[in-house]
């Protein structure tokens, strides 16, 4: 039987922080940050949180019920901002949910991290018959490595987590097509320098910035235009969908602009293209769970809707899931 996603829920730290509060950090006029982004407001989790507290928080829901907790194959979660170098933040993501020994583990494919791991859960289940279902998660903490004197970037990035439950669902609906692609040639477009085995961070590292995150924009949206078009042309191709039977589009979130420029490409209605990022900006892994769920919330999503999810992110990488709700 194919896989689905069964269920999706979201979390966002409650501190609102609004384009008046970047614009006085970063010292660029609030208009600025509206127009060339089309985001008025974005969340930041304190200090104290970590990504795997977010993680936790958006997927409590989907695992309350006992017979699911027994019969969970993996919890994979996507995120570029993890709680530490090692290990992975899908083990403190296990830990937290008090879930029993289960394959647990990180992707990060920056903000295509979620569509990623959802192609990894479908292998990861594939190979243990007894599960029945995965936990797919996308979190990311930006706040914590933004520069403030950055208005480029700092005018994006917002905190929240994603979650879905995955599972088997009869036959014309779930997955049915799916297409990733990474570009390492162009890895410099968005970076932290920082923190690896290239470039441990010294005292002078730290003085001259490189923890913190660095993005072309204008190169990302070039690239993106280019390159999400054609995973999505793909995963529709082996959906046997046509753009056109869409009834639903949730793209990554990099800004409002961002989304209506690959809607406007591809050739998809306004209407049909969901839009979260003007009161949460761009929450890199964590944007299509979290607009996903908030679709299910706002408006809920009908059996048998068609459904497509794409994404852009650092790597490059770009990526795109077709699917039928059930």
């Amino acid at each position: 039987m194919p896989l689905g996603i069964l269920d999706v829920s979201g979390y966002v730290p409650r501190q609102v922080v609004g384009n008046s509060d970047i614009s006085s950090r970063a010292g660029v006029d609030k208009g600025w940050i509206e127009s060339r982004t089309g985001i008025l407001e974005r969340r930041y989790a304190p200090d104290r949180v970590a990504t795997s507290d977010l993680a936790v928080q958006a997927a409590e829901p989907l695992v309350r019920d006992k017979s699911v907790r027994q019969r969970m194959g993996a919890v994979i979660v996507a995120t570029a901002t993890p709680d530490q170098p090692q290990p992975a933040t899908a083990s403190f993501v296990q830990a937290g949910l008090q879930l029993p020994p289960l394959p647990a583990f990180d992707v990060n494919a920056v903000c295509s991290g979620f569509l990623y791991a959802i192609a990894a859960a479908e292998g990861v289940l594939a190979a243990q018959p007894a599960a029945a279902y995965a936990l797919v998660i996308g979190a990311d903490k930006f706040s914590s490595i933004m520069d403030p004197n950055d208005p480029r970037t700092v005018s994006l990035f917002g905190d929240g987590a994603g979650a879905a439950l995955l599972g088997q669902v009869p036959e014309g609906y779930g997955i049915r097509g799916k297409a990733l692609v990474a570009d390492g040639a162009t890895a410099d477009f968005v970076r932290v320098e920082g923190g690896g085995t290239r470039a441990p961070l010294d005292p002078e590292a730290i003085s001259a910035g490189d923890q913190l995150f660095r993005m072309d924009g204008r190169a990302v949206k070039e690239w993106a235009l280019q390159f999400v078009p054609k995973v999505v042309d793909e995963a529709l191709l082996q959906a046997g969908e046509s753009i056109d039977d869409m009834d639903r589009v949730i793209f990554h979130q990099g800004n409002a602009n961002l989304v209506q420029s690959l809607a406007a490409k591809i050739g998809i209605p306004p209407e049909k293209v969901a839009l979260t990022a003007p009161f949460w900006g761009n929450t890199a892994a964590a944007s299509i769970p979290l607009t996903l769920s908030h679709e299910n919330e706002l408006r809920g999503i009908r059996r048998g809707e068609k459904i497509l999810l794409a994404s852009v992110g650092g790597g490059m990488t770009a990526a795109a899931v077709v699917l039928t709700w059930f």
